[in-house]
């Protein structure tokens, strides 16, 4: 039976980025198709001496209503892994690279923002169905490739959950594809100390800074705990990923080191964790 991935997400967000990305991995790419069809793939794989098996669906820009929510649920009952990657941006973003392109927009408005902002409520019920969110608003193609390859490249066979730990700073923006947003501000900030400020939490030093302290050492302890209790439930209930979250003011010292930690203990504990930080080099 085939595994299939839908890629949906805004206009200018990174679709066709993303399909080439998976085409490199041995996927096989159907783009811009008209979600009345996506049913009828699945007799790709199922045809008789068929070697297709693994599938990426690009649903077509322009049909982001109920067709394409109806396609989906369709989908996902007729075969048994279906997941979907959604692939937002900040308005702000989104215009800038329609002024460099000189595109049109697929939806209709009087202003590129306007269309946008539209298109994003038309998503909303595709949003809500995604497996995978993935922000692209500050990616490179170089990052997007490896975000992609990190959650759909090393498939293992027993398909289990994917979980990933990212530290950030929230005077850059807090991320719109985390699952789990924990706030770690609460913290004494290592900046404010001269010998540390030119390090990260990824360095002893810091690390051994921010948890020699009470509170942090009370803070790892307790997310470890409802960790270990909430991801079996997740893979109970089929999530295929899982993202959590760590903020800091800079996303360079607590964020960095108590990310590193708490991934540490739960790797310790058996889970298989990824670990990544988004504003430590800023």
């Amino acid at each position: 039976m085939a595994d299939i991935v839908v890629i949906a997400g805004l206009s200018g967000a990174g679709r066709s980025q993303a399909a080439n990305d998976f085409e490199d991995l041995g996927w096989f790419v159907i783009d811009n198709l008209p979600p009345a069809l996506m049913p009828k793939v699945t007799e790709l794989a199922d045809a008789k001496g068929s070697s297709i098996k693994r599938i990426v669906l690009v649903a077509g820009t322009g049909h982001y209503d109920r067709e394409l929510v109806d396609a989906l649920d369709e989908l996902r009952r007729s075969v048994p892994r279906v997941r979907i990657l959604f692939l937002d941006c900040s308005t702000r973003e989104l215009v800038r690279r329609y002024e460099q392109t000189r595109r049109r927009h697929p939806i209709a408005a009087d202003t590129v923002e306007e269309a946008i902002e539209a298109e994003r409520r038309l998503l909303e019920p595709v949003r809500a169905e995604a497996d995978v969110v993935i922000d692209t608003t500050e990616l490179n193609v170089h990052q997007l490739r490896d975000r992609v390859r990190a959650a759909f490249g090393d498939e293992d066979t027993d398909h289990g959950m994917v979980t990933t730990i990212r530290s950030f700073g929230f005077k850059h923006g807090a991320p719109i594809d985390a699952d789990i947003v924990l706030d770690v501000r609460f913290l004494p900030n290592p900046h404010w100390v001269d010998e540390l400020r030119p390090l990260t939490g990824l360095d002893a030093p810091v690390r051994d800074h921010v948890l020699g302290q009470d509170e942090a050492k009370a803070f790892v302890d307790k997310v470890v705990d409802l960790l270990e209790l909430l991801l079996p439930a997740y893979r109970q209930e089929g999530k295929a990923y899982l993202s959590i979250a760590l903020g800091c003011t800079g996303g360079r010292h607590r964020s960095v080191a108590i990310a590193e930690e708490i991934a540490a203990r739960l790797t310790d504990a058996g889970t298989t964790v990824t670990v990544a930080h988004r504003d430590v080099e800023r």
